[in-house]
Parts: structure tokens; sequence; C-alpha cells
């Protein structure tokens, strides 16, 4: 009886074969991935630039006695901040300013290097582009006036693409005697650049002229470029 009993039990294990282990699926993941966005809107440092320590420290100096309770204390401060700058480090400085929008500090900064050196184009065009960005109208006029000083109203240019910058920067800020001022010192120094870029600029100084209501000096920047170059700008559309 017993091994009857014993033979039952095997076959009722035959019949149930045993389970599958169940087959377990990942559960989704719960890690989300974060991303910092900036928490300004300045824009990214431009690829390759690094400032130095003295930069670093005379930015932070500079800013810090802005902010503070006594604005009266900045013009000590950057008397004797800024003209210890090496140039390079000075140039840092004002660009980097210029990159976070603080204009009013980057013009202390500019004034402070228009006093050791003479800017370029391109370091006229910056301030301006950042000015007109920001609205400062009334500072691009200053600003053209400086550069007219420095100058000796003669402009004389060796940087056609800070010169394209700077017009359509002064143009964009709907600054129209500082366009007429910036004519006229092109005028005086007898429109010494290249050709080609002098065409391209011709066309878009005279396009913003009659913009902001100058047809005739418009007309006359045509004429002028003319005389110069022998390319009759007369009747194209600008």
């Amino acid at each position: 009886m017993a091994s009857a009993l014993h033979q039952n039990l095997t076959s009722l294990k035959l019949r149930h074969p045993p389970k599958p282990s169940p087959i377990t699926t990942p559960r989704p993941s719960t890690y989300i991935p974060l991303r910092c966005g900036p928490r300004s809107n300045r824009g990214p440092l431009v690829k390759g630039r690094v400032l130095s320590i003295e930069a670093i420290n005379a930015i932070q100096a500079i800013k810090r006695a802005h902010s503070s309770s006594d604005p009266t204390d900045l013009p000590n401060l950057l008397s004797k901040t800024l003209p210890r700058l090496i140039k390079s480090d000075l140039l840092a400085t004002l660009r980097e300013l210029l990159r976070q929008d603080r204009c009013a500090l980057a013009l202390h900064a500019f004034s402070a290097f228009r006093s050791e050196y003479q800017p370029d184009l391109s370091h006229y065009a910056d301030v301006a582009s950042a000015l007109a960005r920001n609205g400062m109208a009334e500072d691009i006029d200053r600003l053209i006036c400086d550069m007219e000083k420095d100058c000796g109203g003669a402009l004389q240019c060796d940087d056609d693409k800070g010169l394209i910058r700077l017009i359509k920067a002064v143009i964009g800020a709907d600054r129209r005697e500082s366009t007429v001022r910036i004519y006229r010192m092109m005028k005086q120094s007898k429109w010494s650049y290249g050709f080609e870029a002098d065409e391209y600029v011709v066309r878009v100084l005279s396009k913003g002229l009659r913009r902001l209501g100058e047809e005739g000096l418009a007309d006359e920047v045509k004429r002028e470029f003319a005389k110069v170059s022998g390319a009759n700008l007369e009747n194209s559309r600008v």
C-alpha cells in the first residue's frame, strides 16, 4: 500500500511540472536628466577666451563697488584698478563687461583704455553694439563724438568689418546725427580703404541715411564714392 501511495505521488508530480520563474520586466527609470540653463541673459563665453586672474579680480571689484551703497567710491576704485591692468587684461575686462551687458561699467573701462591706447574701429563697434542692444542711445552719440576726437576728424579705416559693424549699430539705434558724423569722418579720410568693402559700406550707409531722413546725404554718399572708385551707384537700388 505504501508503494502504491508513493507511485501516486510521483505521478502527480509529473502531471504538474514546476512553475517557470516569472519574467520580470525592467521598471521605467525614474532618472530625469537636468540641464542647467543660464542664470541670466548673458551670452556664453567666446570659445577660447580665458580671463586672467587680474581681469577677473578687476571685474569683481568694479561690480562690487557699483552695487555698494556709496556710489562715490566707484571713481576712486576705477582710478586705482583699471590703469594697473596691462592692455590685454584691460581689453578682456571691457569685453566681459560688454558681454554681461554691464554697459555703464564698460564705458568706464573703455575710457581707461582710450586714455592709454588708440582704440580700433572694432572696439568702438563692440561698445556701440552693446549700447544699442541696451537702448543707451545718447551714450552712442557721446561715443561717436569721442571717436571723432580720437581720430582727429578723419577716419582712417584698416578694419572693414569693424567699420560696417559700427555703422550698422549706429543706424540700428536710429542715431541720425551720429550716422552723419561717421560719414563726415569717412569723407574727410578720402575713403582710403579697400574697394570691395567700400561698395558694401556705401550701400549700407546710403540706405541707412535715407531711412533716417537724410535723402540728400544718401545721394551724396554714392556720388562721393563714384568720384574715388569710378563705380556708378547712381542707378543702384539702395
